[in-house]
């Protein structure tokens, strides 16, 4: 396994080690052991899953603390460009965001600890999109920053009118506006 720093303090790509053959392919997607020895001390609780079609842009989402999460994402099948922006008000990156693509070719894994929010938009078809947490989902705690703010200028790669995006994702306050407690 490779971790690759990112220019944002803290978010991590990580590249598993594949092996591939005639057969196909394995590779571990986690081994908890493993992340431990890297210095990713993280106890993951929670595995989701969502299935999404080209166009669809989700996020940017988080929750406050005391149930704050840090996600471990990678994409099973299909093409995603995943953003995490850097909400932790004592961070060098406060403000800014990293893009990745994630693809179920390049298998690679994106860590986002807590204090950032996070989307992605399906570059592909369809996209099947997994991640991890250590902390349970909690609504009363869920927060949202508009996918569109213009002083985060996010490009999320999909075409002017193309954007398929949640009713509740459109109402989601300014960056400058959303409450943050990191």
């Amino acid at each position: 396994m490779e971790i690759i720093e990112t220019p944002v303090s803290d978010l991590l790509i990580i590249k598993p080690r594949i092996f591939a053959d005639a057969r196909g392919f394995f590779f571990e997607s986690y081994n908890e052991k493993i992340y431990n020895e890297v210095g990713l001390n993280i106890h993951f609780c929670q595995d989701n899953q969502s299935k999404s079609g080209y166009g669809v842009i989700r996020g940017l989402h988080y929750q406050l603390h005391p149930h704050s999460q840090s996600k471990l994402v990678s994409v099973i099948q299909g093409v995603v460009w995943d953003v995490a922006v850097d909400l932790r008000a004592s961070s060098p990156t406060y403000g800014q965001w990293y893009g990745v693509e994630l693809t179920g070719e390049n298998h690679l894994q994106f860590f986002i600890p807590q204090g950032f929010a996070h989307g992605f938009s399906v570059l592909s078809e369809t996209a099947v999109f997994s991640y991890k947490c250590d902390d349970f989902y909690n609504p009363a705690l869920e927060r949202g920053i508009i996918y569109n703010d213009p002083a985060l200028s996010i490009d999320w790669k999909i075409p002017a009118g193309k954007a398929l995006v949640s009713d509740k994702d459109t109402k989601h306050p300014l960056f400058k506006d959303a409450e943050k407690t990191f």
